[in-house]
């Protein structure tokens, strides 16, 4: 299995907004074949702070969902609320 952490950290102002469109993405996220888990954190210590834990069955599923509307979709919706670039950490699972 392939997981990908997604790091994020949000303007304060827009905590409500992100919070919305990423579980949209979410929502549809977890349709897709290649989708084996998608989880959307929030840190308890700073609100403004995300992790978006992503796997996949493979690089490829992971790479087919940025080509689906959904993800397009969030990624320009997000984009001006982001306080910083957010950064994705790959990962392979090792059980189970």
């Amino acid at each position: 299995m392939y997981v990908v952490l997604v790091h994020v950290r949000v303007k304060e102002e827009n905590i409500d907004d992100f919070v919305k469109a990423t579980l949209e993405n979410a929502t549809e996220s977890v349709k897709e074949p290649g989708n084996r888990r998608f989880d959307v954190l929030q840190s308890s210590e700073d609100p403004c702070r995300f992790i978006l834990y992503e796997a996949w069955g493979s690089p490829e599923d992971a790479a087919a969902h940025k080509n689906t509307p959904h993800y397009q979709k969030w990624r320009d919706t997000v984009a001006d609320w982001m306080a910083e670039p957010r950064r994705g950490t790959e990962y392979t699972s090792l059980f189970p």
